[in-house]
C-alpha cells in the first residue's frame, strides 16, 4: 500500500504569502513544485480544521470544516468578485517573523463578506454550490447553524449559551436571530475552501505527490461536534464535561500535558456502529490521500482526567474500543492507507493493538539516543514504518542538538558517522543532513522531514511547544532560507536512496 519515498512536513498556515499567513494560492503550486522538483512524493500537513483560541490546529471547531483562513484571496480579484486594491490590509500584516491570527482573521473575514455579497448575486456558481451543500449536509448543517450561534453570543462554548441554543431545541430558535444569510455565508466559507483544497490537491496528485492529512483522535470540548451530538461524549445533562483528555507526566512535561477535550462516550459509539468515526473518515480519504490518526495509543487505552482539575497528573487510563473500531472501518471503507502516531507511552497492549491494525507508526530520530540499545535508532527500523527526524511537537533538529548532554552528543555524533555517506566524512557536516541521510538510507517505507529540519533553523522556528499556549503555530518558510543548494543536495539524496 506504501511505496519506499520521502517528503515534507509544512502547514498551510507557514506557506509564504502576501497575506498574512499561508493559504492555497501561488505559494501553494509553487511549494508543490518544489517537492516535484527534488524528487519528494508525500507533503504532509496539520489539521485543516477551523482553529479558536490557541490557534492550535488540534483544538478545532469542527472535525469536518475548513479553515477560512487559508483562502486564497487572490482568486476573488481574478474572478471579478473584488478589486486588488481591497486586498492591501491584508498585505499590511504581512509580518516576516510572526503570524498575527486575531488580525489576519479579522481582515479576512471583513473582506469575504463583501465577496460573498457579490458570489449571492451572481448565478454562474450556484450549481456547483448546491451540488457541495447537498453532499455535506450530514456536517455543513449543523456546523453553520453553530457559527452563527457563535456569533451571538459573542463567541462564547456553546455549554454558556441559553437554555434552547445549548440544547438545540430548534422548534424554539427565535426566527429573528437564526439569519439564513448568515447561514448561507458559512456555508459559503466552506464550499470555497474545498474547492480551493481539492483543486490544490489534484495539481500534487498531478505531480506524482500524495498528501498526507491528520485526524486528532478527540475534538474540541467547544466545537460543532460535541454541540450537534453531546450524548457521544462524557457530558453531564447539563453540558459540562465529566472527564477530559491529556496524557501523564512524559519527556514532554513533569505534570503531564492537560489538552482538555471533552472525552468520548465509547459504548454509546459502539451502539451506533461507530457511525461518526466512519463518516469522519470517509471524508478525510476525500479530501486527504493518506491520513495519520494523531495519539494512537488512546484507541488502546486513554488517559482520563477529571475535569476541572489542573494538570494530568491526577488521571488513570481508561480501556478504549481497541481493534473493533478499525476493524469496523475497514469492513466499512476497505483497507485504507493510515499511519498511526504511536508515540508516547507504548504498553506491550498498544504494540498489539498496532500490530493487528497493520498501520505503520512513528520512528523519531531525535529520541534515539538517550541509550545505546533505543528503538528509535535507525537501524532498527523495520520496513513498516514513517520516519521522522522530529515532529511539529518536538524542538527543531539544530535546536535539540544544541541543547543534547556532552554524552548524548558524542553518542548521537558517533553513531551518525557511521551512517554517512564515504564522500561527507571527510568535513563536518551540520546536523540536518547527517539526519537525512542516516533517515533516507534507513528501512523506513517512508520519510519525512519538517520543513524547518531541511533549513537548518534553530528554535526559533519550533511548530509548537506543548503545554503551552500564544507562542505556538506561528512559523512561516522564507523563500531566500531554501537555497538552490539544499534543493540540489535534497533531490540527491533522494535519488541515491531510491526514495
Amino acid at each position: 500500500m506504501f511505496e519506499r519515498s520521502s517528503g515534507v512536513l509544512m502547514h498551510i498556515s507557514s506557506l509564504p504569502s502576501e497575506y498574512g499567513i499561508g493559504d492555497f494560492g501561488k505559494k501553494a503550486y509553487e511549494f508543490v513544485d518544489f517537492l516535484n522538483e527534488t524528487g519528494q512524493k508525500l507533503w504532509q500537513i496539520l489539521p485543516l480544521g477551523p482553529t479558536g483560541y490557541g490557534d492550535s490546529p488540534y483544538q478545532s471547531y469542527s472535525a469536518f470544516a475548513g479553515n477560512f483562513l487559508f483562502i486564497d484571496m487572490e482568486e476573488f480579484v481574478r474572478e471579478g468578485y473584488t478589486a486588488d486594491e481591497n486586498l492591501i490590509p491584508l498585505k499590511k500584516i504581512n509580518y516576516d517573523d510572526n503570524l498575527d491570527y486575531e488580525q489576519v482573521k479579522y481582515e479576512k473575514e471583513k473582506l469575504l463578506k463583501v465577496v460573498f455579497e457579490e458570489f449571492m448575486k451572481r448565478e454562474d456558481s450556484k450549481e456547483e454550490y448546491k451540488k457541495f451543500i447537498n453532499k455535506n449536509s450530514y456536517w455543513l448543517e449543523d456546523y453553520a447553524l453553530y457559527m452563527v450561534l457563535k456569533d451571538k453570543f459573542n463567541g462564547l462554548p456553546w455549554q454558556q449559551w441559553s437554555k434552547i441554543y445549548k440544547n438545540k431545541i430548534r422548534k424554539k430558535f427565535e426566527k429573528d436571530i437564526i439569519e439564513e444569510k448568515m447561514l448561507e455565508y458559512y456555508r459559503f466559507l466552506q464550499y470555497t475552501f474545498y474547492k480551493q483544497w481539492k483543486r490544490l490537491k489534484e495539481y500534487a496528485n498531478s505531480k506524482g505527490i500524495k498528501i498526507v492529512g491528520d485526524i486528532p483522535i478527540f475534538v474540541a470540548t467547544d466545537s460543532a461536534d460535541t454541540w450537534s451530538n453531546p450524548e457521544m461524549f462524557q457530558f453531564t445533562e447539563s453540558g459540562v464535561p465529566k472527564r477530559v483528555a491529556g496524557c501523564p507526566p512524559d519527556y514532554f512535561s513533569k505534570t503531564g500535558q492537560l489538552w482538555g477535550n471533552v472525552l468520548y462516550d465509547w459504548k454509546k459509539l459502539k451502539k451506533d456502529n461507530y457511525k461518526w468515526w466512519i463518516d469522519r473518515i470517509r471524508f478525510c480519504f476525500e479530501i486527504y490521500d493518506i491520513v495519520r490518526i494523531d495519539h494512537f495509543r488512546g484507541f488502546e487505552s486513554y488517559w482520563s482526567i477529571k475535569y476541572g482539575e489542573k494538570t494530568a497528573i491526577r488521571g488513570h487510563w481508561e480501556k478504549g474500543p481497541g481493534i473493533e473500531l478499525f476493524r469496523t472501518i475497514e469492513k466499512r471503507l476497505g483497507k485504507l492507507p493510515i499511519i498511526a502516531e504511536d508515540l508516547g507511552l507504548l504498553t506491550p497492549q498498544v504494540k498489539k493493538l498496532l500490530k493487528r491494525t497493520g498501520y505503520p507508526g512513528m520512528k523519531i530520530l531525535e529520541f534515539a539516543f538517550d541509550n545505546e540499545d533505543n528503538d528509535y535508532l535507525p537501524h532498527k527500523y523495520e520496513k513498516n514504518c514513517v520516519a521522522y527526524m522530529g515532529t511539529h511537537d518536538n524542538d527543531t533538529v539544530v535546536g535539540w542538538y544544541e541543547n543534547l548532554s556532552p554524552e548524548t552528543k558524542n553518542r548521537c555524533d558517533e553513531y551518525l558517522k557511521k551512517w554517512l555517506l564515504e564522500r561527507d566524512r571527510n568535513y563536518w557536516n551540520p546536523i540536518e543532513w547527517r539526519g537525512i541521510e542516516t533517515l533516507w538510507s534507513s528501512d523506513a517505507q517512508m520519510v519525512i522531514i519538517q520543513m524547518q529540519d531541511l533549513l537548518g533553523l534553530g528554535s526559533f522556528a519550533r511548530m509548537n511547544t506543548p503545554s503551552t499556549v500564544g507562542i505556538n503555530w506561528k512559523w512561516r518558510l522564507q523563500e531566500k532560507d531554501l537555497t538552490e543548494d539544499i534543493k540540489e543536495r535534497l533531490k540527491e539524496i533522494t535519488k541515491l536512496f531510491n526514495r
